[in-house]
């Protein structure tokens, strides 16, 4: 039996217990220490400082008094907040109603630099953009700009690698590093919604429409930087950037406490499951976190999700040849998802994206219509999941923060 695990508590992001109140919130284990699961930890794992204070790891009240410690009116928070998420802006040398003596000391207090590109890869004849950012510390993460025809979607990520050890998965093999700051996680947000209102994607100017939170790491496990984001990134300018929150996912491998958390917080988001198997016994082999939360209290979370926000939950399935992807797992899927006889999910099969010497492999074309097809017929809203990016590492389950 799965052991019980207390609500989402302040564990830091190394298992070590620690209740210090600057530690992030994290949703994956208590401490580490306990429990059928652990978190897989990077070789780099141990602690490299925290990132430098950003204004969107702040509060309004702390904005103002940040600025008027510096000696500066609290008004001009408002000012540099107006700059930052209505203009996507944060050269403060050229804010021109903003006192030119003062500029720099601004710049340094409010705006330091969080990410750098090192990389970018293009896809889909322009439409998919893949950025390598190295952060403050060295450490490495990667986004995905994509282009639909009706929207221009994001796909962030909110750790240093990710502590869930899914063996199909790139981002999961990498171990985790650490969890990212808000601060962090907002400047993927700020960035690709300037490269949007510039054209910097194929077809021209448009408007960053959507963020899904299904880059690198686990969202529950960095639950109170990941929701701080959320805030900002739905909140009207100039509190945020104005992207309808019904336009945001956040995705999870089954992070009960979290999914849980996320429920009480009365934001429409869309919850998205990546479940992978619709039996214990195979999820306890693709998703080590079912030993610690298994496929029931996961649905049961899930159900409960949607009937606190009434919005339907994605299940993602990532297709793996021979493994998951028979008949009979469709069949015991839907009768699993059926079990709570509303409409409540949208179930996305994912052909599986390669990784470099993973021994996991696509499913073969007729299977996944066939599985698609009996999930159709038992009433059960489905949609293959397009592969965009697969080319350049930048498809579900490939993001490995790694130069060409």
């Amino acid at each position: 039996m799965t052991e019980p695990l207390n609500d989402i508590t302040n564990t830091g992001v190394y298992g070590t217990g620690t209740t210090d109140e600057d530690a992030p919130e994290t949703g994956i284990t208590a401490g580490g220490t306990s429990g059928g699961f652990r978190d897989v930890l990077a070789v780099d794992h141990a602690r490299r400082g925290k990132p430098p204070l950003h204004l969107t790891d702040m509060t309004d009240e702390e904005r103002r008094a940040r600025m008027k410690a510096l000696g500066m009116q609290p008004f001009r928070a408002a000012q540099l907040a107006n700059h930052y998420f209505a203009h996507f802006d944060v050269d403060a040398m050229g804010f021109s109603d903003f006192p030119a003596s003062q500029r720099a000391q601004a710049a340094e207090a409010f705006f330091p630099t969080l990410i750098t590109a090192v990389d970018r890869q293009e896809a889909d004849e322009g439409t998919t953009i893949k950025t390598l950012w190295s952060l403050f510390d060295g450490a490495q993460i990667e986004s995905v700009l994509m282009r639909y025809p009706q929207r221009i979607t994001l796909c962030i990520s909110s750790q240093v690698g990710c502590g869930m050890g899914c063996p199909f998965c790139a981002t999961g093999n990498l171990g985790l590093t650490r969890n990212m700051s808000t601060g962090e996680i907002m400047e993927q947000v700020r960035v690709a919604a300037a490269a949007a209102r510039d054209g910097d994607i194929a077809e021209g100017p448009g408007r960053l429409s959507n963020v899904v939170f299904m880059g690198m790491g686990e969202p529950m496990g960095n639950y109170r930087a990941v929701l701080h984001a959320v805030r900002q990134i739905c909140a009207e300018p100039p509190q945020g950037f104005g992207i309808s929150a019904r336009n945001i996912t956040i995705s999870t491998v089954g992070v009960v406490p979290g999914i849980r958390k996320l429920a009480k917080e009365h934001l429409p988001v869309r919850l998205a499951v990546s479940l992978h198997a619709p039996t214990d016994a195979l999820r306890d082999e693709l998703v080590p976190m079912n030993r610690r939360f298994n496929t029931t209290q996961v649905l049961d979370a899930a159900h409960d999700y949607y009937l606190a926000s009434k919005r339907r939950v994605s299940i993602e399935y990532a297709l793996m040849r021979g493994i998951n992807d028979q008949a009979e797992h469709a069949r015991e899927l839907a009768r699993r998802l059926n079990h709570y006889g509303d409409d409540w999910v949208h179930v996305n099969p994912i052909p599986l994206n390669p990784i470099e010497g993973s021994k996991w492999t696509a499913s073969k074309p007729e299977d996944e219509h066939a599985f698609l097809d009996i999930l159709h017929r038992a009433g059960i809203a489905a949609t293959l999941r397009d592969t965009r990016g697969s080319d350049i590492d930048g498809a579900c389950g490939q993001l490995a923060a790694k130069h060409r």
